[in-house]
């Protein structure tokens, strides 16, 4: 694996709602230019702007970003098949797994002890 791979692995996004086009540039190791040429490359990146005019992308624009950049540097994929790439990826395979580990964060591997539990509570608070 080589150490482009092992970097885009390891990067963790801070949990913010919003970052700043400095913040994205940092985190990425990419200068801010190339995310505003990124920007005209690929439609599915649009970062929302500040009353002042700044960019302002959200925690699915730097994912988005390091697929980019992942397919244009570690892949070595042209501008062009990267567009192609992502827009063939499967959304509807994304949306399944959030719903199912949604699922998974609401009930624990079997729901009826949970249950009987919070019953039996109620029970004890009735008497």
């Amino acid at each position: 694996m080589t150490d482009a791979a092992v970097q885009a692995q390891t990067i963790e996004i801070p949990d913010k709602l919003y970052f700043r086009i400095g913040e994205v540039s940092t985190l990425l190791g990419v200068e801010p230019y190339v995310l505003r040429y990124w920007e005209t490359e690929f439609p599915s990146l649009s970062p929302k702007k500040s009353g002042t005019g700044h960019r302002l992308y959200r925690r699915k624009d730097v994912e988005l970003l390091l697929r980019i950049k992942q397919l244009l540097y570690e892949k070595r994929y042209t501008i062009q098949g990267a567009r192609q790439f992502l827009q063939s990826e499967p959304l509807q395979v994304e949306r399944k797994s959030t719903r199912k580990r949604a699922q998974q964060e609401l009930f624990s591997d079997d729901p009826m002890q949970d249950i009987r539990r919070e019953l039996s509570a109620i029970l004890e608070l009735l008497k």
